[in-house]
């Protein structure tokens, strides 16, 4: 039902009501001779009951508005007071509003003033006077910082933080009081102050330290303080509250794996690394042709290197490699020059095993001219000159690498040299020679 149809309904039944009144008195006082008798030593009066009964209710509604009038004049100072703190109140809720929009237009100085007004305003007002006032003077003071720190003012911007993470006011404003904690460690990465993020974050609550803005600043600032494995850790539980798109989860992930692998400073730092990585990160081709690559440096490319402990750590990388191997068509060219690479410094301690995997894979893909290389490489470190030479012969049409084709071109001169060729030894050396 309309309203206008409602307000109609409401006027017929407000008749009907008053039409039964009248009827109702008309009954009752219609035909009533009945008198009342007033005695007034030495007088006497004789009145109408229906006159007696009309004073009776003309008195009792005088008396009541009497009553109410009475009350008002005495509740005016308080309604006074209380018009008062309205009016004050709606001013301080205009001015936060008002800083609040020139805050996100950019007009910082005006934003600053319109909370700073909103401020002087507070001060007229006790505390716990309004349901919210800790609330208006938390956000008051924070978009007084907020405008200072865009105007680079840190001096203004550190007293009204202060101001606004008063203990008092936290009670009151436990919300806003959190967002200014989380303003500030903006602030101390955007100044680049790890201790002081850091020590703001310390100050968050348990859960509001588990929040994905929380975790967001938390990955900064590990970051910025180079806190690597603190930065992967945030990240996968950024992932796993999807805080980023799929894409944007993986290719931060793979690269805090990428520092964390080249921040390793030993083999057991290295595999620490790797053994903490998941199932998924673990077959990603960048991480595992990094860690091997890491590993080559660490031992294998050492000229120092102890026998047993290369051998070892050829196995372990080899090991790493293994599903790469597995699916080594389905690698971008890229990826399979850096897996041969990898996988190059291992070859002197390769075992019979994984020389007929290779060779297996090579056949499978003849035309590969990586998978040449890399076999040819593989038996000239087993003495098999013939294979050897027709291998990287084979490389030497195909590759398309410098660095690949100048050791393709080396090998080649040692093999020439190895038969007595030496006009194709020199050959060979001044290809590799052009090449530098």
């Amino acid at each position: 039902m309309r309203r206008g149809q409602r307000g109609a309904m409401r006027n017929v039944f407000w008749l009907l009501g008053l039409a039964a009144v009248a009827v109702a008195l008309a009954l009752l006082v219609g035909h009533n001779a009945s008198t009342v008798t007033l005695f007034w030593p030495p007088y006497r009066f004789d009145v109408s009951f229906n006159f007696v009964l009309f004073c009776l209710i003309a008195g009792f509604v005088l008396l009541h508005a009497a009553l109410l009038a009475i009350g008002l004049v005495r509740d005016l100072p308080l309604r006074a007071k209380r018009w008062r703190n309205q009016q004050v109140e709606r001013s301080v809720v205009g001015s936060v509003m008002d800083a609040l929009a020139h805050q996100l237009a950019g007009r910082f100085v005006r934003a600053q003033s319109a909370a700073q007004h909103a401020l002087d305003q507070l001060k007229t007002v006790s505390p716990g006077q309004w349901p919210r006032r800790d609330q208006l003077q938390v956000l008051a003071h924070l978009l007084v910082a907020e405008s200072a720190q865009s105007l680079q003012n840190r001096e203004r911007r550190d007293e009204n933080l202060q101001a606004a993470l008063d203990p008092a006011l936290a009670k009151g404003a436990p919300d806003a009081s959190e967002g200014a904690l989380l303003r500030a460690v903006r602030w101390a990465v955007e100044d680049r102050d790890v201790e002081a993020a850091r020590s703001r974050l310390a100050e968050l609550p348990q859960g509001a330290g588990r929040r994905i803005q929380a975790l967001r600043l938390k990955l900064r600032v590990a970051r910025l303080g180079g806190a690597t494995s603190e930065a992967l850790e945030t990240a996968r539980l950024l992932a796993k509250h999807k805080a980023f798109s799929p894409e944007a989860s993986r290719s931060i992930v793979r690269g805090l794996v990428l520092d964390a692998l080249r921040e390793a400073h030993d083999m057991a730092q290295l595999e620490a690394v790797w053994n903490g990585l998941d199932a998924s990160e673990r077959a990603m081709p960048e991480l595992a042709l990094a860690a091997a690559r890491r590993g080559n440096q660490l031992v294998l490319q050492r000229s120092d290197a102890d026998g047993d402990e290369a051998h070892a750590v050829a196995a372990r990388l080899r090991s790493w490699l293994e599903p790469l191997w597995q699916g080594f068509d389905a690698l971008t060219p890229a990826q399979q020059r850096h897996l041969v690479t990898a996988f190059e410094p291992g070859l002197p301690q390769l075992d019979s095993a994984w020389l007929a995997r290779l060779e297996l894979q090579q056949r499978l893909s003849p035309n590969n001219a990586f998978l040449q290389y890399l076999a040819g490489q593989a038996c000239m470190q087993r003495q098999l000159w013939g294979k050897a030479s027709q291998l990287l012969t084979q490389a030497s049409h195909g590759l398309n690498d410098a660095a690949l084709m100048r050791r393709t071109w080396r090998s080649l001169a040692l093999l020439a040299e190895e038969r007595g060729d030496e006009t194709a030894a020199q050959a060979a050396w001044k290809q590799a020679a052009l090449l530098d």
